[in-house]
């Protein structure tokens, strides 16, 4: 009984937050996005960056007011599934949400409104600063959750003391080791999916009828800007490892698939993991490569999964989760370089490719949420059974709701946001296929 409701809570939780951070990443892409269109407002394509602006504006309300909505179910489950959990590390979780949500409401109160509906107020350059204030709002909220995130899987700068951690040291608690490898990856991701999202729309919109120039400008920026961060993105996994493999050796040893302590470490590409047995089924390897991605004990013998007998996450879904965002975020940079070399001698217009390719870019137009999703399992399932790495575990914070609460409850935050879900591409859907309506200017600004 206490297994099934420990497994229906985990999945009631992870899929709110990870449905939250399907709208943060691309509120966090866009708000730096737009940022970028305003400063190149000043150029000779002044009215094509003006019309992108106003394009994909649009879209980044939609997504900050369903990040903003699904924040909630996010703060109610974080009470309500685990409600020992703020006894424990109420010290650190409780002043990390609060200025999370503190941040949301001084920035995105007081500069959002002018940022969307201000703009025929507001001269270039005022607006152009309360764009950036808005960028920087959502960048500064979501670090306040990596932060607590980060500081879960690498807790530094507290001590566990009679079953609370006391904050010794507020500098290590925010930088904990952990923070800067799962900000790149959590920043990077949120730049992908705004770039193949710009990808996406336009190929589909070059189906239908030939791009103008502002939609050829957007379309050269997010194809560079995807191909830069797919291989920035490569470089913040391997950087992960490494602090990976040295703070949480048992999520190491179970992406590796690394059965036997002191054993030969091969890179395992591919297998099937069976723990019930302890070895790799149909494996592909990469002899003697798979060292450095382990952790070692003070004796510096490589640590398997045998030293964490009952305490080591899941294997089949650690080693599955992180292949499958290795493998989209290679099907991304494939698409990000082709892209690059078939239209960069045809000035970056889309309607270049061919149909076929198009096709393929704009079913990809979501492959960073893929991406997200996975590696959000990877980073989620490694760290179980653990909430706090090493002290607390899921067991110990885990609610008193039955198994039927728990059923409805899941049933029905689907629902809500498969609905969500549906309204949004409705609305992106309409957005490509209409545009928006100009904005005249007050007083005869330009």
């Amino acid at each position: 009984m206490t297994h099934t409701t420990l497994w229906l809570s985990q999945i009631q939780f992870f899929s709110s937050l990870g449905f939250m951070l399907l709208f943060l990443t691309i509120e966090l892409g866009l708000a730096w996005v737009l940022l970028y269109f305003k400063l190149r407002w000043r150029g000779p394509d002044h009215a094509a960056w003006t019309a992108a602006y106003r394009f994909w504006v649009r879209v980044f309300a939609l997504a900050f007011v369903l990040s903003f909505a699904s924040c909630l179910p996010v703060l109610i489950q974080f009470g309500s599934l685990w409600p020992a959990l703020m006894e424990k590390i109420g010290n650190i979780a409780g002043p990390l949400l609060a200025a999370g949500v503190l941040s949301t409401f001084v920035f995105k109160s007081c500069f959002l409104g002018a940022m969307l509906f201000g703009q025929r107020y507001l001269s270039d350059k005022a607006h152009t600063l309360v764009v950036f204030m808005v960028a920087v709002g959502v960048a500064v909220s979501a670090f306040w959750l990596l932060a607590l995130l980060s500081w879960m899987h690498t807790p530094a700068g507290a001590l566990f003391i009679d079953g609370q951690y006391q904050v010794l040291d507020w500098w290590m608690v925010l930088f904990n080791p952990a923070l800067p490898w799962y900000a790149a990856l959590f920043v990077l991701a949120a730049v992908l999916t705004t770039a193949f999202l710009m990808i996406g729309l336009i190929a589909a919109q070059s189906l239908r009828r030939p791009v103008d120039e502002s939609e050829r400008l957007v379309f050269k920026s997010a194809v560079w800007l995807a191909a830069v961060c797919v291989v920035l993105q490569g470089l913040a996994v391997a950087g992960s490892g490494y602090m990976t493999a040295h703070h949480q050796p048992a999520k190491a040893a179970a992406t590796a698939a690394y059965w036997h302590s002191g054993q030969p470490a091969d890179l395992v590409l591919f297998a099937w993991p069976d723990s019930s047995a302890s070895i790799n089924r149909h494996a592909w390897r990469w002899s003697g490569m798979g060292d450095i991605w382990l952790g070692r004990d003070q004796a510096g013998t490589l640590q398997g999964l045998d030293q964490f007998s009952g305490m080591s996450p899941p294997v089949r879904a650690t080693f599955w989760s992180f292949r499958l965002a290795m493998m989209i975020g290679l099907l991304m940079m494939a698409a990000a370089w082709l892209t690059i070399w078939r239209v960069r001698r045809v000035q970056y217009d889309p309607g270049a490719l061919s149909r076929w390719g198009r096709q393929m870019l704009k079913g990809m137009t979501f492959s960073g949420w893929l991406l997200l999703l996975a590696g959000l399992a990877h980073i989620l399932l490694g760290a179980l059974p653990y909430a706090v790495n090493g002290t607390v575990t899921m067991t110990e914070v885990l609610g008193s709701a039955s198994i039927q609460a728990l059923l409805g409850g899941y049933m029905v935050y689907m629902v809500l946001y498969l609905l969500l879900l549906i309204s949004f591409f409705q609305l992106l859907r309409h957005i490509a296929r209409y545009g928006v309506v100009p904005v005249a200017r007050r007083r005869g600004r330009a």
